[in-house]
């Protein structure tokens, strides 16, 4: 028996999902409440294996009352079904300790699967909510090489194809003090040791195709 608690501020929302729910004979729905304040309460006082848990409620916060939860209940695993899925509160809910993210159209199999999951221990993303991370990770990933100047993209392009600062003075037609100041910011810029993790991490990009850097290191140099 899976024992649930449902907290949502409109009581029409509670009432529907407490009906299908009882449905199961393997959930119980053991208590309802209406914002974040009463979530804390049921929770410390009915210890239930799952909670669903809006976001958007008076008193308290659905962030801050998995925060609370999880403080006080480490064994209730939490459920966000809400409306809502801007990535401020996605990732506000996760790292508070929300062990899924639901939106309210998820349909009755999603979330009966979603409970059933959180009651093994595992986690459930609604399609358009795992997008959404993939999209924040993504640009989190990527923001390092937006702050390198277009000059210092080509710089870390060549030292990834394996020139030498000299190499790469002549084929830019700079002074190697240049090269030198653009190989430091770029250091800089993305947190790396040496030319090595430079190269490395411009490989990781595909800013310079792991063939064509191979090939270039394996090719004779021209005398500059």
């Amino acid at each position: 028996m899976i024992r649930v608690v449902i907290v949502d501020d409109h009581e029409i929302v509670r009432r529907g999902l407490h009906y299908m729910l009882e449905q199961h004979p393997d959930i119980e729905v053991i208590g309802e409440g209406a914002d974040g304040t009463q979530a804390v309460a049921l929770a410390s006082e009915l210890l239930p294996d799952v909670m669903l848990l809006d976001l958007l409620m008076s008193n308290m916060n659905g962030i801050e009352a998995v925060r609370e939860i999880r403080r006080l209940v480490p064994n209730t695993k939490i459920i966000i079904l809400t409306s809502y899925y801007e990535s401020d509160q996605i990732f506000g809910a996760i790292k508070a300790g929300a062990l899924s993210y639901l939106l309210k159209e998820s349909s009755a199999q999603e979330l009966l699967q979603a409970i059933y999951s959180a009651a093994r221990g595992e986690s459930k993303l609604h399609p358009l909510v795992a997008a959404r991370l993939l999209k924040e990770v993504r640009e989190q990933d990527e923001s390092p090489l937006k702050d390198l100047t277009p000059r210092e993209l080509v710089v870390l392009s060549l030292i990834a194809r394996g020139r030498s600062n000299p190499e790469i003075a002549g084929e830019l037609v700079i002074s190697e003090p240049t090269v030198r100041m653009h190989v430091a910011n770029i250091l800089t810029k993305l947190h790396l040791a040496d030319r090595t993790q430079a190269a490395i991490f411009a490989l990781q990009k595909k800013l310079v195709p792991l063939k064509d850097a191979l090939e270039d290191k394996e090719a004779p140099r021209r005398d500059n």
